[in-house]
């Protein structure tokens, strides 16, 4: 028998299965399903930004590739855990779109999965989230991305409200064999000199490249490979990158008054775009911040990549050290059971996939992460992440 939904601009009636999903959504039951979040590993939905930077009165196009096929429907969301901030549920077989609390009037869903946002705001600023659900009414892909929506667009690079200097890495994830610039913001105007190492030791050992400003003149250090260009804006390019090249990178500034700061950059590696390579065979354990800078009152999705199948348990840190009382949370994939540690500070989120999500976060959040990783042959792989928090 047919159920009849009522809305604001239709009546539409609708078979019995779309209307249990109807349920599902507008009652949020879904919002359950975050505590056991078995998804396929092998669904890998992309949510691309069209254009990526967007400005206020723009149009933005969330760009969806990869959907599953054989969906009964998907649904968009703001946000990451509030699963009532329903925007818009498309039902497949019935071409029905159901608008949720969220909805603005602004909002185009295409059957692709694809959600178009007209003349959007600053408020328009978050992650977004999109669901497919089978014809068995189960969850087999979630997605989540960050949009942020610029008053302007800053002509010399994303604007940071704060003075000390951050590192943007462009691109943020690159294929081997590419070239990605460490694109430094808010070098210091008195600047005497600057110093490149790899990793989080200042050493001579590990120094990449220094330039020195006032004999404008640039000199590679022991821990260079021959593709490495240092420019006087403090940035580094590096070409033909390789595992080998990735990590932890430290920009160290040194004043005309000698005062001296540090930054931080992680290169990451992606060898599903290098058409050279299958990504099927590569283990390597990555994990990105979404999004790159944040501000105070963000939330941060720390998201993981390549989280082995033989998973026993993880563990995050707040520290490149597996100390326990640095320890932020424990999963265990046996027991499937969350155990929150010292270092908790009852914002974080963390899913089955190995993520972890700083919710409203402050410069005290600032800082590195480690995700530890436990095999079942009791093999144990780590990696670390930086992440940057402005202040307002």
């Amino acid at each position: 028998m047919g159920v009849t939904i009522f809305s604001p601009r239709t009546m539409i009636p609708i078979d019995d299965l779309t209307c249990l999903i109807l349920i599902d959504f507008l009652s949020s039951i879904l919002a359950s399903l975050l505590t056991c979040w078995h998804l396929p590993t092998t669904v890998q939905v992309i949510i691309e930004l069209v254009p990526p930077d967007v400005v206020e009165g723009e149009n933005v196009l969330l760009l969806v590739r990869n959907l599953p096929e054989n969906l009964e429907a998907f649904v968009w969301y703001k946000g990451v855990t509030n699963m009532n901030l329903g925007i818009v549920l498309y039902s497949l077989d019935t071409n029905l779109r159901v608008e949720g609390p969220e909805y603005s009037g602004r909002e185009t869903v295409y059957r692709n999965g694809s959600l178009h946002l007209q003349d959007v705001t600053q408020k328009d600023t978050g992650f977004y989230t999109l669901r497919s659900i089978n014809r068995h009414k189960e969850i087999i892909s979630t997605t989540s991305i960050y949009l942020h929506v610029y008053s302007f667009l800053w002509s010399c690079g994303p604007l940071s409200t704060s003075a000390q200097p951050t590192i943007e890495s462009v691109p943020p994830i690159i294929p081997e064999g590419g070239s990605v610039l460490l694109l430094v913001h808010n070098l210091p105007e008195n600047l005497r000199s600057l110093f490149w190492y790899k990793g989080m030791i200042v050493s001579n050992n590990f120094e990449v490249a220094r330039h020195i400003i006032t004999m404008n003149s640039s000199v590679l250090g022991p821990a260079h490979n021959g593709g490495e260009t240092v420019y006087s804006n403090g940035s580094l390019l590096l070409h033909n990158v390789t595992w080998k090249d990735t990590g932890l990178y430290t920009l160290r500034t040194l004043s005309t008054d000698m005062k001296t700061e540090l930054a931080h950059v992680q290169l990451q590696m992606d060898t599903s775009l290098s058409p050279c390579c299958n990504p099927l065979n590569s283990s390597q354990l990555m994990i990105q911040p979404i999004p790159q800078y944040a501000a105070e009152g963000e939330s941060v999705l720390l998201q993981v990549h390549n989280l082995p199948e033989d998973l026993q348990a993880f563990s995050w840190y707040k520290s490149m050290h597996s100390a326990l009382v640095l320890k932020i949370v424990e999963y265990s994939r046996a027991m499937n059971s969350t155990t929150w540690g010292s270092a908790h500070s009852r914002r974080e989120a963390v899913y089955t996939n190995g993520s972890l999500m700083l919710q409203d976060v402050t410069e005290e959040d600032a800082g590195m992460y480690t995700l530890e990783i436990l095999n079942r042959d009791f093999k144990i792989d780590k990696a670390d992440v930086h992440l940057h928090v402005n202040s307002k």
